[in-house]
């Protein structure tokens, strides 16, 4: 399965280095391509390490003016023009998405594919893997959308909340190709 994550590419401490880093052994282990923002550095850069370090395969999209960011021996790498053409070609080269811990990029584009779902335009399985209770807030802030009728589709129709590395991938596989 080709997997994309959105995450940050700041550096971050073991609370959420640890968790990332199993989800990209599980990743890697499990066979499956991990299609990220191309980036070598910071979260971007632990998890691509463990991933190819466990056996799987690095598809990367990173965007003209990060180009120097890129990291050289990923699998594929494609440099997009800017920020909306990455998004889309992410989503493109995947069949599945979690989205990490991350700061304003890391949420617009987890809201973008939510928006795409919500619409009925992608039926890619989603999961937020809420690492060390990072996004606690936005799962409140989801669910009083939820509550208060802004969504016209079940909140467990557009995400999946996953607290442990294991629940997110295992939850991908199980719905992968079957929603």
């Amino acid at each position: 399965m080709n997997i994309c994550v959105f995450l940050s590419a700041a550096d971050l401490d073991d609370r959420y280095t640890g968790p990332a880093r199993r989800f990209a052994e599980l990743l890697g282990k499990g066979g499956h391509t991990l299609v990220w923002g191309g980036s070598d550095v910071g979260l971007m850069k632990v998890v691509a390490d463990g991933v190819q370090a466990a056996g799987g395969r690095l598809v990367g999209v990173s965007v003209d003016f990060l180009a120097a960011r890129a990291r050289t021996d990923a699998d594929e790498m494609v440099i997009a023009r800017d920020l909306a053409e990455r998004k889309a070609l992410l989503l493109e080269k995947a069949d599945a998405v979690v989205v990490m811990v991350g700061g304003t990029g890391t949420l617009d584009e987890a809201t973008e594919i939510l928006e795409l779902k919500k619409h009925g335009r992608t039926d890619k399985p989603v999961v937020l893997l809420n690492t060390a209770g990072f996004y606690d807030g936005l799962k409140e802030q989801f669910r009083r959308m939820e509550a208060e009728g802004f969504l016209p589709r079940p909140l467990i129709d557009l995400v999946f909340f996953a607290e442990e590395p294991v629940g997110a991938l295992a939850y991908l596989e199980e719905n992968a190709g079957t929603r």
